[in-house]
């Protein structure tokens, strides 16, 4: 059985691996994390959050080498798990870090799972209501299920909001498109999730009065925000969102993996359109000079 480790940058290779304690699963597939794991396939993991952005069964050190990874579906001993693993045929899971699938859900599906739940605990701490003026900014996956979920309020008004046209992907998660300068204004919560300084100047002024700007991207360099327009005047929140912690207000009530469990449960058919490419474990060092499609690419063992 392997494993995939990164050697350097965007070099990487198929290690084998040798058998360990932990619930035995084998691999069907897994997910790239496109922005995270490009981060780290590059070397771009900053040393100041080397130990911060370690993942359950990581084994090595940033940069490298390191075997890095974090959705992970396959065949426990009791059925299909969903697990925090990096790409593996074989994997040895901790206690705890194996979540059943539910009834139903396709394990090709499955690997959206932490995707899912990043997106949930974003509408955890931007706290959206029904009737409320929601604006995305930034449509790829995370962006995408956030603004699904937002879209399942009652009478909630949401718009993603991309620079590239996702009109399909938007009418069929139910909620509206608009390009950037065609955005709705005077919003209640704006979710950044593009990681560009014109992304979040776009979040910035769709937000009203008091309204909450939620950011969940990650940059490698500082940026530049314009919050010297409105955003003193509008009384403007800006806010980080980071699915590693729960939101304070669910911690006493909430687990991580209730959370997870919850994450596949909201996995439905039309989630399917935020994978759009899929290949063999043996074809994944190949990858790492640049992945195809612009949303999920799913690894089949």
């Amino acid at each position: 059985m392997r494993a995939f480790w990164l050697t350097g940058p965007r070099r990487g290779e198929l290690r084998p691996v040798e058998p360990r304690e932990g619930l035995r699963v084998r691999a069907l597939y897994s997910g790239i994390s496109r922005g995270t794991e490009d981060l780290v396939w590059r070397g771009g993991v900053p040393e100041k959050l080397r130990d911060r952005m370690r993942c359950p069964h990581q084994e090595g050190d940033f940069p490298w080498p390191v075997k890095y990874g974090y959705s992970l579906v396959g065949e426990g001993p009791e059925g299909l798990v969903f697990c925090l693993h990096p790409h593996q045929e074989v994997a040895y899971v901790q206690s705890g870090l194996a979540v059943a699938l539910p009834e139903g859900l396709p394990p090709e599906r499955s690997v959206l799972a932490a995707n899912m739940e990043t997106a949930l605990n974003a509408v955890w701490d931007g706290r959206p209501g029904p009737g409320d003026r929601i604006a995305v900014v930034g449509a790829g996956v995370v962006g995408s299920l956030v603004g699904w979920l937002c879209g399942r309020l009652p009478r909630a008004r949401v718009q993603l909001v991309d620079i590239v046209d996702r009109s399909e992907l938007a009418a069929a998660f139910g909620v509206d498109f608009r390009f950037p300068d065609e955005a709705d204004v005077d919003c209640d919560l704006v979710v950044h999730t593009s990681a560009t300084p014109a992304g979040l100047a776009t979040a910035l002024r769709l937000a009203g009065e008091e309204a909450t700007v939620l950011e969940l991207s990650w940059y490698e360099e500082p940026v530049s925000a314009p919050l010297g327009e409105a955003f003193h005047p509008r009384r403007l929140k800006l806010v980080s969102s980071q699915v590693g912690t729960l939101p304070a207000w669910r911690r006493s009530r909430w687990t991580h993996g209730q959370r997870m469990a919850l994450a596949l449960n909201l996995l439905e058919p039309v989630h399917d359109l935020l994978i759009d490419g899929e290949s063999p474990f043996e074809a994944l060092p190949d990858l790492l000079a640049g992945l195809p499609g612009s949303f999920c690419h799913r690894i089949r063992y």
